[in-house]
């Protein structure tokens, strides 16, 4: 026990460093150690008392004289430094994260993983995920790639073999046509001379008696053959080069570009499969995670904000995983930061760039705030009433005893004002919006205005209405009545004109609940008829009115049964009703909803769920 323990009352003079004398005097082994211990002690307690004594000669008249007033506790005002700060917990975590996901299509299971915390080397096996589904897809995609790459070559070599067809054509059979036609009619020609030659040497000889008519008409005739072998052979010359090879043509490079498309709807169809065979290949490969550097293995379980606030993803071995989701982190531990939430009604005071300062267990550290939030955190149905910015604060150096998850209290420097004159918050009173101290004065105590600056949690700045070396009270409330009384400075009326800009309209029932111009029956905090009881069998005193206020699930009983189904509970609390409904009956009782309130609260008071059941969703609330 230090001194300051056993005399609680007294200012203590017991410096760290006499406490720390004392502490080592008496932890000294041996028996020489201890009477020097006992010695240092008895003179370091003698030099205490004596300080003590000083000081309360000192301190004693003013401090006496406000005990026989009746004043109690005062406080001196001076100058001096105001610190502002903001403090929250928070996690530390890597500020350079590797995720290792899952690739595998559709998500799958896992069927080994790496333990938690194991420091891996590069190239190191993670984590084996089910692979036996994408096995069989693979062996039947192989099947159908080998045909899509058997009917891709049949079609290469029919689209092959039609452009020789046109070639062979164009260039060799209608050439060879065209030679051989008008090979014909050079003969057919040749022939009709010579039977022209003929007949004319015929009839000369029939002239002179030689030759017989009919020979003549023969040769008549020979040379009329000859006439309509050359026709023919001219005709057929033309028919090959005006019909027959165009039609040839067009059906030979018809079947060239059928055999062309065929191929490419082939070959299209052949890519196709093969890239369904590299993809589940690849699927094949992902199933065997290997780490992409060195770090500490770290799960990527996520808390939600599911129901009851539990984990939402649990990285085990059976747990199934989806597409993209990550599995592992590797963190850079020499990059390490602090994740904080921050109230909306402090997120306005901070700025990147301030100053922090970091506690881990019993080792601080200094830090930065990096960045500020702009949106809040998702939240859980129970607390959507609380808004919380993300903060990340990094921490200054390295230091390889930090661990991502470790919990941290960062305290961040809002400002330092020096010079400045100080109040503790306890002595300051609020009375008709405008804020007093009481100092102690000869006469008695003075109710003083004063003007506040910023603000700590113990102090805040004084900006006038005091002056150095005025004694105030800390305690005014216990010993000054007039601090107790609430001062009306207005008149309802003028209220309502200075919060609203205009006062109600005259008329019947003005103000009244209920009335026209009145506000509506059943608001927040009206108080209700007697009676009225809250699921739990306590007189609430108050109405159970709109969302958020005071009421309780029972408010939904439309058909005043004494319980409520789930088809009259709202919307917003279906999600939750089974769990309240604890007999499974299909309805909510008073004691079920008494009972899941005393559970929430149970689970508020151990820090498990911000703003428990009765928040601003309407959902049961404590009974008053």
């Amino acid at each position: 026990m230090t001194l300051a323990e056993a005399n609680p009352s007294q200012p203590s003079t017991v410096s760290a460093l006499d406490e720390l004398v004392l502490s080592q005097s008496f932890e000294e082994e041996g028996p020489r150690g201890k009477r020097w211990g006992k010695w240092v002690a008895l003179v370091v307690l003698l030099l205490a008392v004596g300080g003590a004594v000083a000081v309360a000669a000192t301190l004693l008249p003013g401090w006496r004289g406000a005990r026989d007033e009746g004043l109690g506790l005062t406080h001196e005002v001076k100058r001096g430094d105001l610190l502002i700060t903001v403090t929250e917990d928070g996690n530390v975590e890597s500020a350079s994260n590797v995720d290792v996901k899952c690739e595998v299509a559709g998500g799958t299971k896992i069927l080994w993983i790496i333990p938690d915390g194991t420091q891996a080397r590069q190239g190191d096996e993670l984590v084996r995920l089910d692979s036996s589904s994408i096995e069989d897809q693979a062996n039947a995609q192989k099947i159908v790639f080998e045909k899509a790459q058997a009917a891709k070559i049949q079609s290469e070599k029919e689209h092959s073999a039609a452009k020789i067809g046109v070639q062979e054509y164009e260039d060799g059979t209608y050439v060879q046509g065209v030679q051989d036609l008008g090979a014909k009619v050079k003969v057919a020609m040749e022939n009709l001379r010579s039977a022209e030659n003929m007949l004319g040497y015929t009839e000369r000889m029939a002239r002179k008696g030689y030759v017989t008519s009919l020979q003549l008409d023969s040769q008549v005739f020979a040379v009329a053959r000859a006439k309509l072998d050359l026709a023919s052979a001219e005709t057929a010359k033309n028919v090959l080069e005006k019909f027959t090879k165009p039609k040839m043509m067009e059906d030979l490079t018809g079947k060239r570009d059928s055999a062309g498309a065929k191929m490419r709807s082939d070959k299209a169809a052949f890519e196709l499969e093969e890239a369904r065979l590299k993809r589940l290949n690849a699927q094949l490969a992902s199933c065997l995670i290997k780490a992409p550097r060195d770090g500490m293995v770290v799960y990527a379980n996520e808390t939600g904000h599911s129901r009851m606030g539990q984990q939402s993803v649990t990285i085990e071995e059976g747990a199934t995983v989806r597409e993209r989701q990550s599995i592992i982190r590797l963190p850079d531990l020499s990059q390490m930061q602090v994740k904080v939430t921050v109230h909306e009604s402090k997120v306005e005071s901070l700025k990147p760039g301030m100053r922090a300062r970091i506690r881990i267990q019993d080792r601080e550290y200094g830090g930065q705030v990096a960045t500020v939030a702009n949106q809040p955190e998702p939240t859980s149905f129970f607390s959507a009433a609380v808004k919380e910015y993300a903060t990340i604060v990094k921490i200054d150096g390295t230091d390889p005893g930090l661990r991502p998850g470790m919990t941290a209290s960062v305290e961040i420097l809002v400002a330092h004002l020096q010079d400045v004159m100080t109040l503790p918050l306890q002595a300051i009173v609020d009375q008709g919006g405008k804020l007093y101290c009481w100092v102690a004065t000869p006469t008695g105590p003075e109710r003083r205005p004063i003007v506040l600056g910023s603000n700590s949690k113990q102090a805040a700045e004084i900006r006038a209405g005091l002056s150095e070396g005025e004694e105030v009270l800390l305690n005014p409330r216990a010993v000054v009545v007039e601090s107790r009384e609430d001062v009306q400075t207005m008149e309802p009326a003028e209220k309502v004109a200075k919060s609203f800009g205009t006062t109600l309209p005259a008329g019947p029932g003005n103000g009244k609940p209920g009335s026209p111009n009145g506000p509506p029956k059943g608001l927040p905090g009206e108080k209700g008829p007697p009676g009225d009881k809250g699921p739990d069998g306590k007189k609430s005193g108050k109405r159970g009115g709109g969302r958020g206020g005071p009421g309780d699930i029972m408010q939904f009983d439309a058909d005043k049964d004494g319980k409520v189904s789930k088809e009259e509970a709202p919307e917003r609390m279906r999600d939750y009703f089974d769990m309240i409904d604890t007999n499974k009956d299909g309805f909510i009782t008073a004691a079920e909803a008494a009972e899941a309130r005393r559970q929430m609260e149970k689970m508020k008071a151990a820090g498990g769920m911000p703003g428990g059941p009765g928040g601003p969703q309407g959902g049961p609330r404590p009974g008053n």
